[in-house]
C-alpha cells in the first residue's frame, strides 16, 4: 500500500489523518488543545501538549489504520501561523508559544512603524507592519521578559517545532517565514536586515523550507516516542489555512474559501502577488500561485468562549436553535467580535469585543445570532477589501467545524448575498498536509488529486427577504467600530 500521514497542529485541537492513495481515508484522530489567555489580548499554548498529542495520534492512526510500517511513505505537518516557538541552545522550550492571535505587542508595532518606511516594507516583505509579524512579538519579550529573550537560540513556528521533534531538523516553512516578515518577496530568501528588526542574530532563524520539499526523516528517537517507522520522509509542511484551501479545491483565481475554525479565514487563489496592508499574503501550495487572505483573531474560539461564559450546559446546536427563532438583525443587537483585538482587515490589537443595543427584551438567542452575524459582517468586510485591490470573488466554499451550522451558513449567504457551497467530508488542514507529503515524496504528481477525498455538500442560497436587513446592518457594524475607536 501507498499511505501518507497528515498532522494539523491547530489552535483548538491536534488532528491527524492517514490516507491511502489514490482516494481512501483509512483513519483519523484528534486530541484537544488548551488555549491560555492569562492577560487581556494574550494567547498562548504549550508546545509540549502538541507533541504529546502527536505521539498519541500517531500511534492511534498506525493501529486503527491497519497498515504495516513499510506502507507509510511520507508525513506532512501543518499548523497555525505565525505562532512563535522559542528554544534555547540546548533545544529546551523557553516559554509557552505566542499564538498568531496574540495582541500584546501593539506598542512595539507602533514603534516599528516609526522606524521604517511602511510602504517600502510592504512592497519588499509582502505583508504590512502589524501584530502578525514576529519582530514586534520578540521586541515585546526583549522589554518584558529579558531573561527569556537573552536565551533565544531558535525561533520558529508550531509545525516547524513538530517537524523538528520528528526529524531533528530545524527549519522554517516558506509561509511562516513570509508572514513573520523575514522574507524578501523578490528573492524568496530570508533577509538578514529583516531578521535584525527582531533584534535577533540571523542564526536564530533556521533555513527556509519549501512546503513539499523533503525536510528530513523520522529519527530513531521520534520513532520510539510516536510508534512511527524510523526513516519515513517528512516534507517541509504547510500553513493550516493554505493546506485547508488546497483540500477544498481552491486553485482557480476568484475561488474563495471561508474557513470556520478556531478563527475565521477568508482565502482567495490568485496568479499574482499584490501586497496590501489590510490582508496577509501567502504562497499557494501549488507552485506559481498565491493566496491573499484574511484571518480574524477569533471565530470558533469566540463562540466557544461565549457558550462557556454565558450559556453553561448548552451546546452550539442548542444555541443555534434559539438563534433560528430570532429574526435577521437580532432585533437591533450588534456585536463587534474583537475579543483578542482584531487582525485583518483592521489590524488593531487594542480593539475589544462590544455588545451593543441590548435591552431587557433580548435573550440568549438574540446574543448568539448577533455573534454569528458579526462574523458574517467581518467576512463581507474582507470581500470588499479583495474587490478594492482587484481580486473579484466568483464563488464561495465553506469548510471546517463552523460550516456545519445551518444557521450560521444561512446568515453568511444572506450577508454576502451569494450562494455558499458547503463541503462534505472535508477533514480540514490535515488532509492538505497529507497530500503535500504525497506530492513531495513522488507518490502523486497532480496537486488536484486531493479532490478525490472531498465532496460537495449542500448549496446554501441567500434568502432575498433578509437582504435589506443586512444591507442596513453592515454599515452600522462598520460604524460602531469607527465611533468607538475614534
Amino acid at each position: 500500500m501507498r499511505c501518507v500521514l497528515g498532522l494539523d497542529i491547530g489552535t483548538t485541537s491536534t488532528v491527524g489523518i492517514l490516507i491511502r492513495l489514490p482516494d481512501t481515508v483509512l483513519a483519523a484522530a484528534s486530541r484537544p488543545v488548551t488555549l491560555s489567555a492569562p492577560h487581556p489580548g494574550w494567547a498562548e499554548e504549550d508546545p509540549l501538549q502538541w507533541w504529546a498529542n502527536v505521539r498519541e495520534i500517531a500511534r492511534e492512526l498506525m493501529s486503527s489504520g491497519g497498515i504495516r510500517p513499510e506502507d507509510l511513505k511520507g508525513i506532512g505537518v501543518t499548523g497555525m501561523l505565525p505562532t512563535v516557538v522559542l528554544l534555547d541552545e540546548r533545544g529546551a522550550l523557553l516559554r509557552p508559544s505566542i499564538q498568531q492571535s496574540d495582541g500584546r505587542c501593539g506598542a512595539e508595532v507602533a514603534k516599528l512603524k516609526g522606524e521604517i518606511d511602511e510602504a517600502r516594507f510592504l512592497a519588499r516583505a509582502g505583508n504590512g507592519i502589524n501584530q502578525q509579524l514576529v519582530a514586534p512579538k520578540l521586541r515585546w519579550l526583549e522589554a518584558n521578559e529579558p531573561e527569556v529573550f537573552r536565551r533565544i537560540a531558535t525561533v520558529f513556528g508550531s509545525y516547524d517545532y513538530v517537524n523538528w521533534r520528528l526529524t531533528g531538523v530545524r527549519a522554517v516553512e516558506q509561509n511562516w517565514a513570509l508572514e513573520a516578515g523575514f522574507v524578501d518577496l523578490a528573492t524568496e530568501a530570508i533577509a538578514d536586515d529583516l531578521v535584525a528588526l527582531a533584534h535577533l542574530p540571523r542564526a536564530a532563524v533556521p533555513p527556509r523550507s519549501v512546503s513539499h520539499h523533503l525536510l528530513g526523516r523520522i529519527t530513531a528517537a521520534a520513532a520510539a516516542e510516536t510508534g512511527l517507522p524510523a526513516g519515513v520522509p517528512v516534507v517541509g509542511g504547510a500553513a493550516d489555512l493554505i493546506a485547508s484551501a488546497l483540500g477544498a479545491g481552491v486553485v482557480r483565481p476568484g475561488q474563495v474559501l471561508l474557513k470556520f475554525g478556531g478563527s475565521v479565514d477568508v482565502l482567495i487563489a490568485t496568479d499574482r502577488a499584490q501586497p496590501d496592508p489590510r490582508l496577509y499574503l501567502d504562497h499557494h501550495l501549488v507552485p506559481g500561485l498565491y493566496m491573499p487572505n484574511g484571518c480574524m483573531a477569533t471565530g470558533g474560539s469566540g463562540l466557544n468562549w461565549f457558550a462557556q461564559t454565558f450559556a453553561a450546559g448548552k451546546t452550539h446546536r442548542d444555541l443555534d436553535r434559539l438563534a433560528a427563532a430570532v429574526p435577521a438583525g437580532s432585533d437591533g443587537v450588534a456585536i463587534l467580535p474583537y475579543f483578542l483585538g482584531e487582525k485583518t482587515p483592521i489590524h488593531d490589537p487594542e480593539a475589544r469585543g462590544v455588545f451593543a443595543g441590548l435591552s431587557l427584551a433580548h435573550g440568549l438567542g438574540h446574543l448568539w445570532r448577533a455573534l454569528l452575524e458579526s462574523y458574517a459582517y467581518a467576512i463581507r468586510h474582507h470581500v470588499e477589501v479583495l474587490a478594492d485591490i482587484g481580486h473579484a470573488t466568483e464563488s464561495y466554499l465553506a469548510s471546517d467545524g463552523g460550516a456545519a451550522s445551518d444557521v450560521w451558513m444561512q446568515i453568511v449567504a444572506d450577508v454576502l448575498e451569494a450562494p455558499v457551497q458547503r463541503l462534505a467530508g472535508h477533514p480540514g488542514s490535515c488532509l492538505g498536509a497529507a497530500w503535500t507529503a504525497a506530492v513531495g515524496t513522488g507518490l502523486a504528481d497532480d496537486w488536484m488529486g486531493i479532490a478525490r477525498f472531498v465532496a460537495k455538500g449542500d448549496l446554501v442560497r441567500p434568502n432575498s427577504e433578509n437582504a435589506p436587513v443586512y444591507r442596513a446592518g453592515y454599515p452600522r457594524y462598520r460604524d460602531l467600530y469607527r465611533r468607538l475607536s475614534a
